[in-house]
């Protein structure tokens, strides 16, 4: 009676121990196939170190669309070529100084 529980006993253990392998395996794989994705995936940094990182999308979109449409106002109500072409060096210049004084947090 002894061997016979003996031997379940080691069957048991056997199964065991082939499915603790079989699970081993799946993890290891699974762990694999994870760093492999994680690794050819691209990484999208949140925030940049540039200076438009310091504002938000509406503060930059907001940026953009009044250039945009202070280009077309310079555009569309001058008339000489020259003067177009100075106005919009000047804002170009005077721009960064505007977004500064118009959107700065340090006050």
């Amino acid at each position: 009676m002894s061997k016979e529980r003996a031997r379940r006993r080691a069957a048991r253990e056997a199964e065991l121990a082939r499915e603790r392998a079989a699970r081993r395996r799946r993890v290891a794989r699974r762990e694999r196939r994870r760093l492999l994705v994680r690794r050819l995936t691209p990484r999208w940094r949140r925030r940049g170190t540039g200076r438009l990182a310091r504002h938000t999308r509406t503060e930059r979109a907001a940026i953009v669309l009044l250039t945009v449409a202070a280009l077309i106002l310079i555009w569309s109500l001058v008339d000489d070529l020259a003067l177009r072409i100075a106005l919009v060096v000047l804002l170009l210049l005077v721009l960064p100084a505007i977004v500064v004084i118009a959107l700065d947090r340090r006050t």
